[in-house]
């Protein structure tokens, strides 16, 4: 299995994971900015793309998956619950999906947004917003959908993985190392926390701390009705 972070440079991360056997491959929250240095990796190393999949329903990017599926006919996924249309396949939690020898297994991890998930493949999991690497600690819960209970509470499903599976979030500053969970649950103090009311002041202050979301009134409505604006204000 080839696995690799792309965008390097900046702070939404997309991944790339390649069955070698079969050239097949998949992206995980692709972003529309980085839409054609995609397509022509895909066709510099003879990739066939099989899946586009969104972790959740962006507010700070519009994703490249709707594009992706147009132009190459890949299936489009996110977790069933989701409102965003365009979507061609839609994964319940547990679900598995083969990419040749690959095996991708998806995670209900609502929170941060209602269709949040955490994908799965051997030694990585990717996890959007619901969980970034060490002081990061997870993505904030007050934007379209978000609820900081539920976010709470799901964090019970990270139960499920070993501890030497690689943490893969969806931003952290450029150049940030991925970390196994291990280390995440010794230096993430989101997983050190031991009740709600500690989560929910966290969230209430990094709220704050972060200010509104620049990007948030054109992602949202594209990546809803999977249709790319006229005007992309940050692209000009």
């Amino acid at each position: 299995m080839r696995f690799e972070q792309l965008n390097e440079g900046v702070w939404a991360m997309t991944y790339l994971v390649v069955d070698e056997v079969s050239n097949q491959a998949a992206l995980i929250d692709p972003v529309y900015d980085y839409l054609d240095s995609y397509l022509s990796l895909l066709e510099n190393d003879g990739l066939t793309l099989t899946y586009a999949i969104a972790t959740h329903t962006h507010a700070d990017h519009i994703t490249a998956c709707f594009s992706l599926r147009e132009a190459l006919g890949c299936e489009y996924i996110m977790f069933h619950n989701t409102a965003s249309l365009g979507v061609s396949t839609y994964v319940e939690d547990g679900q598995t999906l083969p990419l040749g020898d690959v095996s991708f297994t998806f995670h209900a991890a609502p929170g941060h947004t209602n269709d949040s998930m955490i994908v799965e493949v051997p030694g990585h999991i990717m996890t959007g917003d619901f969980l970034f690497n060490g002081e990061g600690g997870v993505g904030r819960d007050d934007l379209p959908s978000g609820r900081s209970r539920i976010h709470w509470e799901a964090l019970a499903v990270l139960d499920r993985f070993d501890d030497g599976v690689t943490v893969c979030s969806g931003h952290e500053p450029p150049g940030t190392e991925m970390r196994p969970l291990a280390w995440n649950r010794l230096h993430n103090p989101i997983l050190k926390m031991t009740s709600f009311e500690e989560f929910d002041a966290w969230q209430n202050a990094t709220a704050a701390a972060l200010g509104g979301v620049s990007k948030i009134k054109t992602a949202i409505p594209a990546n809803l009705f999977a249709e790319i604006p006229d005007r992309i204000p940050w692209l000009d």
